[in-house]
């Protein structure tokens, strides 16, 4: 898995803190990681806890002065073999699948070519809806993966189907990913 270039897409879910172990069971990998986050994921965990982790970069804004002359969506989607977003909210699904791109992370998303694998995490009434139902339902035909997400307990207090993927389970999609592009 050496030279596998992953984009994990973190978006605002409580489920948020769990994308810290899927960076770190990534790069146990051997594969490098760069992170995405929305201003949501930001409002739950700081990009500094993930430069602490990621053996790549933390990106968090779209106009963001760049460190290099690439222009950053276009050079982290040219650079994904793989984006896994994890946590992906029920509001990321919806922008993704209606053509959406009003952030970095959409914006990597629209203009890559890369393998997309979703982990939904929201409330079982979110996951449930139908709109929430048909926007995955229109990504899998256009072929984005989907891992999860499992029933469980929610922070919310609930018991249902919502809860983040395990995380070995995430990182074996994106195995199932990239071993697919070898092909």
């Amino acid at each position: 898995m050496k030279q596998v270039n992953i984009v994990v897409g973190v978006t605002g879910s409580i489920a948020v803190y769990k994308a810290c172990d899927l960076v770190r069971q990534l790069q146990k990998q051997g594969m490098n990681v760069d992170v995405v986050m929305t201003k949501e994921a930001q409002a739950f965990i700081t990009p500094l806890t993930f430069q602490s982790l990621a053996n790549g970069s933390v990106y968090t804004d779209m106009f963001a002065t760049p460190d290099r002359h690439d222009i950053e969506h276009i050079a982290l989607a040219k650079k994904a073999q793989v984006i896994v977003v994890a946590p992906a909210t029920a509001n990321c699904i919806g922008k993704i699948a209606n053509g959406i791109y009003d952030d970095l992370l959409t914006c990597v998303i629209a203009a890559s070519r890369a393998a997309v694998i979703f982990a939904p995490a929201m409330n079982t009434g979110m996951y449930s809806n139908r709109v929430v139902q048909d926007n995955i339902k229109k990504l899998k035909s256009l072929g984005v993966r989907f891992v999860g997400p499992r029933t469980g307990e929610l922070a919310c207090a609930e018991k249902g189907q919502g809860c983040l993927e395990e995380i070995e389970e995430i990182v074996r999609s994106v195995q199932a990913a990239v071993r697919s592009l070898k092909r």
